[in-house]
C-alpha cells in the first residue's frame, strides 16, 4: 500500500468553546509542549496545526522561550501553520473581518517560515460564495472544506467557484471530515485491516489512482507516540496537509464544479440555528465591525494626523479573534459568550475612540453654538441628523441658507430649586462648573441664590467672591441656558463633512410681512417640491413623505404603500413559537403553541414631521413563559410548551424621514420567557420562489427549501449580513441576521432563547452537536432591541443596495469645539466613489498610500469611479502587495470591473 495513503497528523483546535479560552489554553499548552517535543525526538514526525496562527501566538503567549523550535519546524516543512489568524464562521462576520483574518494569519506566518499555502475550513458551519475569490486574491490556489458540500459532489476534490469566475481547487473531507483517520492507529493490532478498510472506503471517492488522504487527529487531539513506525508498518507516509495538496497544481480542469456558497446539509450538520442564538453578540459584532470599518478607519485615513495605526491594529485584533466558529456564533458555554461579547465591546470602544479623535480635531473649526456633520458613505448624502442646540434659532449651512428642520424636545431648563443651606450650595461648584455645565451668571434676591449655567462660559469666576453676599439667603435655584434637540436635512459631501448653527430669525428670513407669522417662513414647513425632500406628515395612523406612505391598522402591523405602487398589507406582525433545541438549531416543541395576536394594541404619536413622523405602537401579548420538558431528561414526556404565560409589551417606533424610501422599525420588549423564539413577519406583495440576501462581497440568491441528507433538519433559515430581498420586500439590517421565506411571508428572527450548548434528545438533530451543558444566559432575558427597515421595491434587488448602505451608516453628528466667533466652515469632501452596484468596504492607510477595498454588487459588468486629491494609483491583491500601475487623470480613476469583483486599490496624494 506504498504511497495509497498520506496520513495527515494535526488537531482542530477549538479556542474557546464549552470551556472559555483560558482553561482551554492550558490545555493547549500542555498538547504543544508534547508536539515540540514529539518531533524533535522523532524527524519523520509532521504535524499541521489547523490553520490558525491563534494556537502559535496563545502558546508563545505561556512560551514565548520556544518561538524558534516553532520556527525551525515550520521552515522544515514539517509543522504547517497558518494561513487564518483564527477559524472564524465566515456568516457571521464582514466581508473585511475575513481578509483582515487572513492578512493577519498570514503576515503572522511569514515571521515564523511561511504559512500553508491551502485554505483550510475544517469546520465552518457552511462557506460563503465569495471565499474562492478571498483566497485566490491573497495568493491561495487551493481550499479545504468539510461541511455544507451538496450531495452532487462525489469526487474528494471539485472545483468551486465564486460569483465572479474565480474557480479554487477544494479538496473535500469526505467520509469522516477532518477526523476521518482518526481511528486507524486506534492500537498497534489490526492496522492492516483497517487501512484496508480505509483505502476501499476512499477510493470510491478518489479514484484508482494517487494518493488518500488520512486525516488522523480530532478536536483537542494530541499526537501520538511512534505514530512514524506504524505509519511506516502499513507502508503509508506521513505529511503536512500542505504537504499532500501541494502535489496538486491547483488545475480545475476536469473537476465537478459547484458555484457559490456551501449550505447544504447533505453529508454534514451546518447547525443554521447559531445564527439566531445569543442574537445581541451579532448585534455587537455588527455595531462594532461598521465602526472600525466605516468610520474609524476611514476617518482617520482622511481626515486624521498621525495615523492610529496601533489602536486600529488592537481593534482587528479583537474582531477577528471574536469571528470563530465557537465564538460569535453564540455556541460555547455562558463564561465564552461572556467574553466574546466583552472583546467585541473592547473593538467597538477602540474604534470609538480613533474616530472621536479625529471629529473632535475636525470639529475645533467649528463654532461652539454649531454641530459638525460627517458623511460616512462615499456618495454626496442627504440624511437627517438630530443636533444638540441652545436657542430656539433656525439653522444656516455655511452659505447662510436655511436648513430644513424640526425640534423634537426641549430640555429642562430648571435644574433645582430648594430650600438648602447656600453654603453647602457652593460645594457643588468646582471651577466654573456646576451640575455638569458652566456658571455664566449669578444673583441673589429675595433670599434666593440663582445661578445660570450653559454648556460653556466665558465668566470669569471665583466662588469665594459669593461669601459675603449669602446673609439671608436660605433657598437655592440653577436655571440652565434653554436647549433642544432638532433633527435637520442636510446634504454631506462623500467621505466629507458640512456643519450647521443657529442665525437669528430676521437675518435668515428678513422682517415678516405685515400679518404673516414668521414660523411661515421656516424651511420646516417648505422642504422643496421635489420628492427626495418633500416634508413627511404624520398622525396616529398614517405617515407620508411622498415616497412612502405608512398606515398603521388596528392590530398594530403595517401597510406600506411605495411610490411605484408596491403594497405590502400587514407588515410586522409579531409571532412568538416554542423552541425547545439549543445553540446550535432550533427544534420545534412536539406540541406548539403559537400566538401572533396580541390582547390589545395602543398608538401614540411622538412627531408628526416635517423632517420626521414617529409613532410608537405597543401590543401586548401572553407568551408561554417556558417549555415544558426539555431538561433533556428520556423518561420525560415530548417537549410543549407551559400553560403559564407572561405579559409582554412589544413596542415598535415606527419612524419615517424625509428623503427615505424606507419605514423605519425600531422594536423593544422585556423577554421573561424561556425555550421561545419571536419572529417579524412581513407579508411579500408577489410571490416570490427565492430570496436575495447581501453578505460576505455578494449577493446570493436562495430557493425555499434546502437541501437535507445528513439526518439534520434542513430548515430553509438563511443569514442576511445587511438586507434581505425578496417578492417586492426587503429588510435593511444592522447586523447578520436570520430569515426564512414561508407561506408567501419573509419572517425574520428577532430573538430566539435556548437553556442547552447541545441537546441530546434534538428533535431535528439526531445526534449532539457538543456536550449537554446549561446555558442560561443563552436565553437572552431581559430588555431586546433590535433596529431593521423596511423597504417596498418594484424592478429589482438593486435597488436595495444604495438604500441599505445609507441605513447601516449614519450621518454622524458632533458638537462645535472652536470659538463662537468663527464662521462655519465651508462643506468638505474626502474621497468619492460612485458606479452601479459599486459599494465601498474599507479605506485605510499602508505605509504612505491609502487603500481602498471596493466590490462590485452586480452580476453585470461595470465601473468604478474614483475622485479625490491623488495622483497615483495602482491595483492591490488582497494582502496588500502592489500590482500593477492604474491611469489617474484630474484626481480620479476609472476602474472596469467584473461582475462580483472584488478590488483594492492603492492611491497616494497629490
Amino acid at each position: 500500500m506504498s504511497a495509497e495513503i498520506v496520513v495527515v497528523p494535526h488537531t482542530h483546535w477549538d479556542r474557546e468553546w464549552y470551556e472559555p479560552f483560558q482553561r482551554f489554553r492550558l490545555r493547549l499548552v500542555a498538547l504543544l509542549d508534547e508536539v515540540l517535543d514529539q518531533m524533535e525526538r522523532e524527524p519523520a514526525y509532521h504535524f499541521t496545526l489547523d490553520g490558525q496562527l491563534a494556537c502559535v501566538d496563545d502558546y508563545l503567549e505561556v512560551r514565548p522561550e520556544n518561538r524558534d523550535r516553532i520556527a525551525a519546524l515550520v521552515e522544515s516543512g514539517r509543522l504547517a501553520v497558518g494561513p487564518w489568524q483564527i477559524l472564524l464562521d465566515e456568516f457571521l462576520c464582514s466581508g473585511e473581518n475575513i481578509v483582515r483574518n487572513l492578512e493577519l494569519g498570514m503576515a503572522r506566518a511569514d515571521k515564523l517560515g511561511g504559512a500553508m499555502p491551502v485554505g483550510y475550513l475544517p469546520d465552518m458551519f457552511g462557506h460563503t460564495a465569495q471565499m474562492p475569490q478571498i483566497l485566490r486574491k491573497a495568493g491561495l490556489l487551493h481550499a479545504c472544506v468539510y461541511r455544507g458540500v451538496p450531495s452532487s459532489v462525489t469526487t474528494d476534490a471539485f472545483a468551486w467557484v465564486a460569483p465572479d469566475g474565480t474557480a479554487l481547487r477544494t479538496q473535500y473531507l469526505p467520509a469522516g471530515g477532518y477526523g476521518n483517520g482518526a481511528y486507524l492507529f486506534a492500537d498497534a493490532s489490526g492496522l492492516a485491516e483497517r487501512a484496508a478498510s480505509f483505502v476501499t472506503t476512499m477510493r470510491e471517492w478518489h479514484g484508482p489512482e494517487g494518493p488518500l488522504l488520512a486525516m488522523y487527529g480530532t478536536d483537542h487531539s494530541a499526537p501520538v507516540r511512534g505514530l512514524p513506525d506504524m505509519v511506516a508498518t502499513i507502508g503509508a507516509r506521513m505529511d503536512t496537509l500542505s504537504g499532500y495538496i501541494g502535489e496538486y497544481s491547483g488545475d480545475v480542469d476536469g473537476l465537478p464544479r459547484v458555484a457559490g456558497e456551501l449550505r447544504s446539509h447533505a453529508r454534514a450538520n451546518i447547525l443554521p440555528g447559531v445564527i439566531s442564538v445569543r442574537a445581541h453578540v451579532k448585534q455587537a459584532m455588527g455595531r462594532a465591525e461598521r465602526m472600525v470599518e466605516r468610520y474609524a478607519e476611514p476617518l482617520a485615513t482622511l481626515w486624521g494626523g498621525e495615523w492610529p495605526g496601533r489602536f486600529l491594529d488592537m481593534a482587528w485584533w479583537r474582531l477577528v479573534d471574536a469571528s470563530g466558529h465557537d465564538s460569535v456564533t453564540g455556541c460555547g458555554v455562558d463564561d465564552t459568550a461572556q467574553q466574546v461579547a466583552a472583546r467585541i465591546a473592547e473593538a467597538e470602544h477602540l474604534g470609538q475612540a480613533v474616530r472621536d479623535m479625529v471629529t473632535a480635531r475636525l470639529a475645533e473649526s467649528v463654532p461652539s453654538d454649531g454641530a459638525l456633520v460627517v458623511n460616512p458613505t462615499p456618495q454626496v448624502r442627504s440624511g437627517v441628523v438630530v443636533v444638540d442646540l441652545a436657542g430656539t434659532d433656525p439653522l444656516v449651512d455655511a452659505s447662510g441658507a436655511p436648513v430644513p428642520s424640526q425640534t423634537l424636545e426641549y430640555a429642562g431648563t430648571l435644574l433645582l430649586d430648594e430650600e438648602m443651606d447656600p453654603a453647602l450650595a457652593l460645594t457643588f461648584v468646582h471651577g466654573t462648573e456646576l451640575y455638569g455645565q458652566h456658571i455664566t451668571g449669578w444673583s441673589v434676591e429675595g433670599g434666593t441664590l440663582t445661578f445660570t449655567v450653559a454648556r460653556e462660559t466665558s465668566l470669569t469666576f471665583d466662588v469665594r467672591d459669593l461669601h459675603g453676599e449669602l446673609d439671608g439667603v436660605s433657598r437655592v435655584r440653577i436655571l440652565a441656558e434653554p436647549r433642544r434637540k432638532v433633527a435637520a436635512l442636510v446634504e454631506v459631501p462623500p467621505l466629507g463633512h458640512t456643519s450647521l448653527r443657529p442665525a437669528p430669525r430676521d437675518q435668515v428670513y428678513g422682517t415678516p410681512a405685515p400679518g404673516l407669522r414668521p414660523m411661515e417662513h421656516d424651511p420646516s414647513c417648505w422642504l422643496g417640491s421635489d420628492s427626495a425632500t418633500l416634508p413627511v406628515r404624520g398622525d396616529e395612523q398614517v405617515l407620508d413623505n411622498g415616497l412612502l406612505r405608512v398606515t398603521i391598522a388596528a392590530d398594530g402591523t403595517l401597510t406600506l404603500l411605495g411610490r411605484d405602487g408596491t403594497t405590502i398589507t400587514g407588515a410586522g406582525r409579531i409571532v412568538d413559537g416554542g423552541d425547545v433545541g439549543d445553540t446550535y438549531n432550533h427544534a420545534p416543541p412536539l406540541t406548539d403553541l403559537i400566538v401572533s395576536g396580541p390582547s390589545s394594541v395602543e398608538t401614540e404619536l411622538i412627531c408628526s414631521g416635517p423632517v420626521v413622523a414617529q409613532v410608537d405602537v405597543r401590543r401586548t401579548y401572553r407568551w408561554p413563559a417556558s417549555g415544558d420538558g426539555v431538561d433533556g431528561a428520556p423518561e420525560l414526556p415530548a417537549p410543549s410548551r407551559s400553560p403559564q404565560t407572561e405579559e409582554i409589551v412589544v413596542t415598535t417606533r415606527v419612524e419615517l424621514r424625509a428623503g427615505e424610501p424606507y419605514v423605519r422599525l425600531h422594536i423593544e420588549f422585556d423577554n421573561r420567557c424561556a425555550d421561545h423564539r419571536v419572529r417579524l413577519h412581513v407579508p411579500l406583495p408577489a410571490p416570490a420562489a427565492q430570496s436575495h440576501a447581501e453578505g460576505q462581497f455578494a449577493v446570493v440568491t436562495r430557493g425555499l427549501t434546502a437541501e437535507g441528507g445528513c439526518g439534520e433538519t434542513p430548515l430553509p433559515t438563511f443569514p442576511a449580513s445587511s438586507w434581505v430581498a425578496a417578492g417586492g420586500v426587503a429588510a435593511l439590517l444592522e447586523h447578520v441576521t436570520e430569515y426564512e421565506l414561508v407561506n408567501g411571508e419573509l419572517a425574520l428572527t428577532l430573538l430566539r432563547s435556548v437553556g442547552y450548548l447541545s441537546r441530546n434528545r434534538n428533535a431535528l438533530r439526531p445526534e449532539p452537536a457538543g456536550p449537554q451543558l446549561p446555558t442560561p444566559a443563552a436565553q437572552s432575558r431581559g430588555l431586546r432591541s433590535v433596529s431593521l427597515a423596511l423597504m417596498p421595491y418594484q424592478e429589482s434587488w438593486q435597488e436595495v443596495v444604495p438604500q441599505a448602505e445609507t441605513f447601516r451608516h449614519d450621518l454622524l453628528v458632533v458638537p462645535g469645539q472652536g470659538d463662537r466667533a468663527l464662521p462655519l466652515p465651508s462643506p468638505a469632501s474626502g474621497l468619492s466613489v460612485t458606479g452601479d452596484g459599486v459599494v465601498m468596504t474599507s479605506l485605510r492607510m499602508r505605509d504612505d498610500w491609502q487603500e481602498l477595498r471596493v466590490v462590485a454588487l452586480t452580476p453585470d459588468a461595470t465601473e468604478a469611479v474614483i475622485s479625490g486629491a491623488f495622483g497615483q494609483a495602482r491595483r492591490a491583491d488582497l494582502r496588500g502587495r502592489p500590482g500593477e500601475s492604474v491611469q489617474v487623470s484630474d484626481g480620479e480613476v476609472r476602474l472596469p470591473m467584473g461582475p462580483w469583483e472584488i478590488a483594492t486599490i492603492q492611491i497616494r496624494q497629490l
